[in-house]
Order: C-alpha cells, then structure tokens, then sequence
C-alpha cells in the first residue's frame, strides 16, 4: 500500500503542536499581565471628575475629617456620597462665584443630584461593608491610600478577590486601634504583630470565618 502522508508530515505536526502550545502559554502569559494592569484595575489612574473635587486640599489642607462627607461610613455598608447641600454649608460663602463650582451651584438650585464616577466599585456579586471594617480597627487608608494626598482620586488597590482574602487571612497585619480608624497620616508600629493580635482578640475578630464563600459573597 503507497505511503499517504509524506515521512515530513510527522515533524511538522508535532512542530505545530509545539507551536501551538507556546502560542496558547504567551497568550496566558499575556492575558494575565493585561488583567492586573492599571487598563483594567484603574490602579494609579485618576478619575475624571465633573467637579475635580480635591480630598489633597479639603482633607490634608483643611483638615476635614473624612466623616464630614461621608456620613454614613460607621453605621452603614455605604460610605455615603455626600449630597450638595454639604458641599454648600461652605461654598455658599466660599468661593461661591468661582467658574469651577458652577455645577455645584446648579445641582443645588434645581435640586439635582451631581454626577460622580464612582473610583471604588465593586462587582455587582460583591458584599462589602464599610461599618463592619470600621468597627473592627480597618482605617480608610488601609483600603484607599492616602487619599488626603490626592487632587482627584485614584486607586491604589485593585480590589480583586486575592488582595481581600491576604487581609482576611491576615488581620492582624492591617488591624489598628479604632481611635487610629480616621487618622490618614497612622502608620503601624514596630510591634504590629504583637499588637495586631491582640487587637484582634480585643475586637472579637472571628478568623475562622473570615476565608467562608458567604462573608463577601451573598
């Protein structure tokens, strides 16, 4: 019986298949990079605001304190956008003709709610409490950064599912005293270790449950 396939026809498609399986390993490789890249976590890049709000002059320059704003960040899942009227307890008297205002002015004459690109959001299948966190000695920056350095916001985490659970596995790491929560200039001790265990014990931190599927996900 004639031979079908050329004796070549071996080499190539195992060659092909080789190709293949480095094409299929640099696509990984690729698709891996791309997904921890600020182009899809947003890390590092500045959101374009309608009002380029500045928590760098508001927090840092005027000392104001983060629950001024977001007053609902100690007794809710929500931190709480703060509505216009707490933007015109000051900028009725402040600044109250400047150009850069004027969709404020306007959100409070017509009563109109400003638009805000959210910088921290969460997927739709995510639970996340802000109170909870709070009351067990997470400080804001410990999730946010030194927000009180920005002009515009920007994340410095990416808030995937692994850089939650390093911290859930790991309280103690991050856990500060409550007083400490608000505090954007609090950096941890030498003793952290010692200390964040023992505010763990201190606060009731249930580890054992903090790594269960329904604690983020419900």
């Amino acid at each position: 019986m004639a031979q079908i396939f050329h004796p070549r026809t071996k080499v190539l498609s195992r060659a092909s298949i080789m190709a293949g399986a480095i094409v299929l390993a640099a696509c990984t490789v690729v698709a891996a990079a791309l997904y921890r890249s600020s182009y899809f976590t947003g890390v590092n890049e500045a959101r374009q605001q309608d009002v380029p709000f500045s928590h760098q002059h508001h927090v840092a320059g005027l000392g104001i304190d983060c629950r001024y704003c977001h007053t609902s960040v100690e007794k809710s899942s929500f931190a709480g956008i703060p509505p216009t009227t707490t933007c015109m307890t000051c900028h009725s008297q402040v600044w109250n003709t400047s150009p850069m205002l004027a969709p404020v002015r306007l959100s409070f004459q017509t009563n109109t709610p400003l638009t805000w690109a959210r910088v921290h959001d969460l997927p739709d299948f995510v639970y996340f409490n802000h109170s909870i966190h709070i009351a067990k000695g997470i400080g804001c920056s410990t999730c946010h950064g030194q927000v009180d350095r920005m002009p515009l916001v920007w994340k410095v985490n990416t808030l995937y599912m692994n850089w939650c659970l390093d911290c859930h596995r790991h309280p103690e790491e991050q856990i500060r005293p409550k007083e400490e929560v608000f505090n954007m200039a609090y950096q941890p001790p030498a003793d952290q270790a010692a200390l964040g265990a023992s505010l763990v014990r201190q606060y009731q931190v249930r580890t054992q449950q903090l790594t269960d599927c329904s604690i983020c996900h419900r």
